[in-house]
């Protein structure tokens, strides 16, 4: 991925990595997954949209691979990573831009949003609920479509904490090939992201693992704040998301501004596994708040 690096240093001395692809008139900053994933998985949305209508800037949070990984769990709050996203935003000279954020990176444009809203022209809300409960709720309704013995031996391995144990993350594998990537080949970039992931960041705030969260943003819920996001907004969603999508459509009926899109094909990483239905809307969009 061509494009210009620049390594940002922290009001806390820590230093994240962030790259900056395109020339166009519209910036665009990009919140990636996890937490603790890294950028690499967005990388496709580079393909998609034009490099002389947006300048994308991906960045890794910190603790995630290509940041700083400082062994520090006070760092790892949902406050601290909201206050460190305008610290990105200022030092690269981002007054006015539009803010992507897919999965926890969607939790984090809502705070951003709620927070600074004067910078934002617009807002991109990907795969991502309005409250962890509810993202819990649906994760318990998506493993009852299980075979009952799966589920049963799932269970066996999460009541003795054996997050790690082979079979486990077997049976756990058939949950996330039907609701985090679709593909029967997951793309490399995908891989790397995950292979990549920073488990101390990931398991302070989600749990061992997507479908089991026991973490310190267990209780974050935003509901009733939506109706205060006064900026255009997408919401994405995939049909065979951890996400529920009737969840994001309220969501759509709830933020004043909001426009909805479930892509029918596509999971939690629809960017990848139905891009067909993904990219045209969220093109759309960037173009109209762009001109905006």
């Amino acid at each position: 991925m061509n494009g210009q690096t620049r390594i940002l240093t922290l009001d806390n001395g820590y230093h994240v990595w962030t790259h900056q692809v395109g020339h166009g008139p519209t910036p665009v900053l990009l919140l990636h997954g996890g937490p603790g994933t890294t950028h690499e998985y967005l990388e496709n949305l580079a393909a998609y949209l034009p490099r002389d209508e947006f300048t994308l800037f991906f960045y890794d949070q910190l603790g995630s691979f290509h940041s700083d990984q400082p062994v520090d769990a006070t760092l790892w709050t949902v406050e601290r990573f909201r206050g460190e996203v305008d610290e990105v935003r200022h030092q690269l000279g981002l007054e006015r831009f539009v803010l992507y954020g897919q999965s926890w990176g969607g939790l984090l444009a809502i705070e951003y949003a709620l927070q600074y809203p004067e910078h934002l022209k617009g807002l991109v809300i990907s795969n991502m609920v309005a409250s962890i409960p509810d993202y819990v709720r649906y994760l318990h309704l998506l493993r009852e479509q299980l075979d009952p013995a799966v589920q049963e031996e799932m269970a066996s391995f999460e009541a003795h904490e054996d997050y790690f144990n082979p079979r486990y993350l077997e049976l756990m594998d058939i949950l996330y090939r039907r609701h985090l990537c679709r593909l029967k080949d997951w793309p490399a970039a995908v891989t790397r992201s995950f292979e990549r992931i920073a488990y101390d960041v990931y398991g302070t705030m989600q749990g061992p693992n997507e479908f089991v969260v026991t973490g310190t943003f267990k209780d974050w819920d935003r509901w009733e704040d939506l109706h205060r996001i006064q900026r255009p907004t997408l919401l994405v969603v995939g049909a065979h998301d951890t996400m529920d999508p009737a969840s994001v459509e309220e969501m759509g009926r709830r933020i004043p501004e909001a426009e909805t899109v479930v892509c029918p094909d596509g999971s939690h990483l629809a960017l990848w596994d139905d891009p067909d239905h993904y990219f045209p809307p969220l093109l759309a969009f960037l173009r109209r708040v762009g001109q905006a």
